[in-house]
């Protein structure tokens, strides 16, 4: 009787392993295309969002590209003074920083002028506040 019962769960195990094969398989990605590599999540430089500006507060924005609005965050408006507009059209590079905000790392106008906030790894330049930028910190 465990022999049937073991031959029965290697079947269904196959089974199963042969549906999850096709239906990937179906909709266009293998198993190894679903994985990003460590070395490679650490090269991201970031990830592009795209979409017109609904309103902006000093150097924040919101971002709104037809399926949700984001607040971009580019730093503080001592260290640089952006001029964008409500209803122009962006997109920008950066992180999602897990408390609401996305972290611009660069803004691309439409006209494609690109503005460039902040290197993708490390803090950025305005860390440390004011004083540290007096000193010659960055």
């Amino acid at each position: 009787m465990k022999s049937v019962i073991l031959a029965n769960l290697a079947s269904t195990k196959t089974l199963i392993s042969t549906i999850l094969v096709s239906t990937t398989t179906a909709l266009g990605f293998s198993m190894a295309q679903a994985q990003v590599s460590i070395r490679d999540l650490q090269r991201n430089p970031g990830i592009p969002i795209s979409g017109e500006i609904r309103s902006v507060v000093g150097n924040k924005f919101i971002l709104d590209d037809g399926t949700g609005q984001i607040i971009v965050d580019a730093g503080p408006r001592w260290y640089y003074q952006l001029n964008l507009t409500t209803g122009e059209r962006v997109t920008v590079l950066g992180k999602y920083d897990g408390h609401g905000d996305f972290d611009a790392y660069t803004i691309t106008r439409q006209g494609g002028e690109v503005i460039p906030i902040r290197e993708a790894g490390g803090p950025p330049p305005w860390a440390g506040g004011r004083e540290r930028r007096r000193r010659g910190g960055w």
